[in-house]
């Protein structure tokens, strides 16, 4: 196994797993990130098994699971129907998803970043790159250009410069929020809910452990202004005629600035590498979080190139070797992410009509029941098997 000089390009979860597991490897990591101090985006996720294998890998599963709730259902219902009911028991084996909010997941690899002495050079806003010779340079927006690397992986997300335009945004994106958990308001700890009406609302609840709950409600892009203008007390109201459960959880929303909006886009880059760079995560493939796979996926890119690079002498098979062992499983969850999500976030009637009264009572008789768990879990095409992870195993606090 060679040994290189490698920059990571975005200091997210996508790019800390990858320092680390390069690293670990004796590789001369550098990360660069555009703010000047480095720090969580956004609310909560779902942590499924595939993810959580990796984090094991990196010694940090027993944090996660301490500061994570354990999930082990996902409930939607659309009316007095039930429409989503998803167990991890279905599956074989000892599985579970971790709620958790996203500050944990990166407070977890952040400090072990700089535990390990990663040099993190912040407040570079990368615009580009160029390969001079056989050394792939990093050009920031400010003019200036960062030494050759053997190899740049670039880990910033859906809008990274380091690629070609791909894929759409997509219509609906979700405000986001991280409460207090509601007690006494009825909420099962360990279970994602959520409530429906058509496909074009969706609201849910998600425990994250550390005595939170992330609340999010859908909402089209172009109808955010619309929100913004019409004020708190007529956005609630709708959420309580849709969930009149929520009450404890809007009582502690007082202000917009509490409520983030993220917009989503489904993209999938047909060539994911070029010479002495590969993109990984979002930057490779992104899609609508309504599988919650991005963090998991993201970390399972990460763990693939970094066995990649152990088993090649140079990087170009190492690349190679990265992407042909995660294309498989990439391709089924950007196809599920595409046919599943116009059924809980679009503007079709036709959808929720099928979805609420067929696919919902059939998806709760077995095969259905695995299938359902498999999809969600981010196991379906046995990735870790592929990859040579194993699932944690571990027993999380209650």
């Amino acid at each position: 196994m060679g040994r290189f000089d490698i920059a990571i390009a975005g200091c997210g979860p996508c790019g800390l797993a990858a320092a680390l597991l390069l690293h670990a490897q004796g590789h001369h990591v550098t990360m660069f990130e555009r703010f000047e101090q480095a720090g969580p985006l956004g609310s909560g996720l779902l942590i499924q098994p595939t993810g959580l294998a990796v984090l094991a890998k990196l010694g940090l599963a027993t944090r996660i699971l301490r500061e994570g709730a354990r999930i082990d259902r996902l409930h939607g219902m659309a009316g007095r129907r039930t429409v989503l009911d998803v167990h991890y028991a279905a599956l074989k084996g000892r599985h579970f998803g971790i709620g958790l909010h996203r500050a944990s997941l990166f407070g977890a690899l952040h400090d072990d970043v700089l535990a390990r002495g990663i040099p993190i050079r912040t407040g570079r806003t990368i615009a580009a790159s160029v390969m001079r010779g056989s050394r792939r340079h990093l050009k920031f927006q400010d003019g200036s250009e960062s030494e050759g690397f053997d190899l740049v992986v670039d880990a910033l997300g859906a809008w990274t410069p380091l690629a070609e335009a791909a894929g759409c945004q997509l219509a609906y994106g979700a405000l986001w929020a991280s409460l207090a958990w509601p007690e006494g308001a009825g909420f099962d700890p360990h279970v994602l809910a959520q409530r429906y009406r058509r496909s074009s609302t969706m609201a849910g609840v998600l425990p994250i452990g550390m005595e939170r709950a992330a609340f999010f409600w859908s909402l089209r892009a172009d109808q955010f202004a619309a929100w913004r203008a019409g004020g708190l007390a007529a956005w609630k109201a709708q959420v309580r005629a849709l969930w009149p459960q929520c009450e404890p959880l809007l009582a502690q929303i007082s202000d917009p600035a509490q409520l983030t909006f993220a917009r989503y886009a489904h993209r999938t880059l047909k060539r994911p590498a070029a010479e002495a760079l590969i993109h990984i995560g979002d930057a490779w493939h992104s899609a609508s979080p309504q599988l919650g796979q991005g963090a998991n996926m993201a970390l399972l890119d990460a763990w693939a190139l970094a066995q990649s690079l152990a088993a090649h002498r140079d990087i170009a098979r190492g690349i190679a070797a990265a992407i042909a062992a995660r294309r498989r499983h990439v391709r089924l969850y950007q196809g599920l992410s595409w046919l599943f999500t116009p059924v809980y976030q679009s503007d079709s009637r036709a959808l929720p009509f099928v979805r609420d009264r067929l696919v919902g009572p059939l998806s709760r008789l077995w095969p259905a029941t695995a299938i359902q768990a498999a999809m969600v879990s981010g196991l379906a095409g046995d990735p870790l098997r592929a990859l040579r992870l194993q699932p944690t195993g571990a027993t999380p606090l209650p």
